[in-house]
């Protein structure tokens, strides 16, 4: 099996002092281990994004094993209902900011560690600035945007995610690296329509799931900081609690990844709530569409539409769509002067649910022209007009 190289240079490390040697003498007599992995571990910067119910058995476990700093970032507050799986935080925590109790538990454990708080909701505004401080970033999040986010701000800093998700009694745990293989887009390349995809909130999580998943996170961690193992880049690891199995899929890089493929068609961080469908709704920004039939009538009548095919490359190459400008989702704003106001613009995605939240990023950006959505996308004009 291939295995992977320590992720931190050998310049940082430094002697171990006799509390050290006491502290982790249980890791040092392993082989693989031994006083430079020790080192490494101390030497180690890990980003933590989410303190709940994943964050918590990866904050606890990582600082019980020596990693130097710990960041945390975290805008939310303890809460009742969190108690029941995010061990991190405690019945006297309910109220106050979790990135707090989360540094005040890992300083109980291990008063050694360099915990640095960010008390603040990750955007592409900060991104950027927040993970470059850190060697590996590990997602403790439970929701799309800010993956989609952490994804790509890894890609372009060209550093290991380490990637968990829980819901009711199932989990995924992977590691994504975009420098040894592939990169969270690779395996999701566009959100589920967030209307199908329930929280923990809604759904509920079996309250140990996250500790197994956290754990497990924790100890890729762990192997990417020390070097010499075989982790799970390009493994994508499925738990299933209730009915205690585990499976295993192989996943590869995407050629034709929209963020870390050979031709990468978002080369900056975007708007991923508009990207994901998060926090607009249809009756506030009401969206004007058009059918396939319709349109197919517009252009044999020959009036002039300015066609916006927002897809992928891959996708485009599965059903191409003659006459489309291509402009991918990622593109859209920086290039939006290549369009006409004085012209009616019709996007195309694959279903017709991407192309209603490009119509809303370039309202907000400040486009004045008209847009249409073809409705159902190019499935809908496959299914009613076909070839033409």
């Amino acid at each position: 099996m291939p295995v992977t190289s320590s992720v931190i240079p050998t310049e940082r490390l430094a002697s171990l002092s006799q509390d050290d040697d006491a502290r982790y003498s249980r890791h040092i007599l392993l082989p693989e281990v031994g006083v430079e992995g020790q080192e490494r571990i101390r030497a180690a910067k890990v980003l933590i994004v989410g303190t709940g119910g994943l964050g918590a058995p990866l904050a606890l476990y990582l600082a019980a094993a020596g990693v130097g700093t710990i960041g945390l970032v975290d805008f939310d507050e303890v809460e009742e209902s969190n108690l029941q799986r995010q061990i991190i935080h405690s019945t006297r925590d309910i109220g106050r900011p979790k990135t707090a109790s989360a540094r005040d538990s890992i300083r109980a454990i291990n008063p050694g560690v360099e915990v640095v708080t960010h008390q603040v909701a990750l955007t592409s505004e900060n991104a950027m600035s927040i993970l470059s401080d850190y060697d590996i970033i590990a997602d403790g999040t439970d929701n799309f945007p800010t993956r989609y986010l952490l994804n790509d701000a890894c890609v372009f800093l060209g550093k290991p995610l380490v990637y968990g998700s829980v819901y009711q009694f199932d989990g995924q745990v992977t590691v994504f690296d975009s420098t040894r293989g592939p990169c969270y887009r690779c395996l999701y390349p566009t959100p589920p329509p967030p209307e199908l995809t329930p929280s923990c909130a809604e759904g509920g999580v079996l309250g140990v799931l996250p500790g197994l998943v956290g754990v497990l996170q924790a100890t890729e961690t762990l192997k990417l900081i020390i070097g010499g193992a075989d982790t799970l880049i390009g493994r994508l690891l499925l738990v299933e609690a209730w009915d205690a199995h585990f499976r295993e899929l192989t996943i590869g890089k995407n050629p034709d990844c929209p963020v870390c493929g050979s031709h990468p068609t978002i080369t900056e961080l975007i708007d991923y709530a508009e990207f994901c469908g998060v926090g607009t709704h249809e009756e506030e920004v009401p969206i004007e569409s058009i059918t396939a039939k319709d349109l197919a009538v517009r252009l044999d009548a020959g009036e002039t539409i300015q066609l916006i095919d927002i897809r992928e490359p891959h996708e485009r190459s599965l059903t191409p769509f003659p006459g489309a400008l291509p402009v991918p989702y990622g593109q859209l704003i920086r290039r939006m002067d290549e369009f006409d106001p004085r012209t009616d613009l019709v996007f195309l995605c694959t279903i017709g649910q991407r192309s209603k939240f490009a119509i809303r990023a370039l309202r907000r950006a400040g486009y004045t022209g008209r847009l249409l959505n073809l409705i159902d996308g190019v499935a809908g004009w496959t299914r009613d007009v076909g070839d033409r």
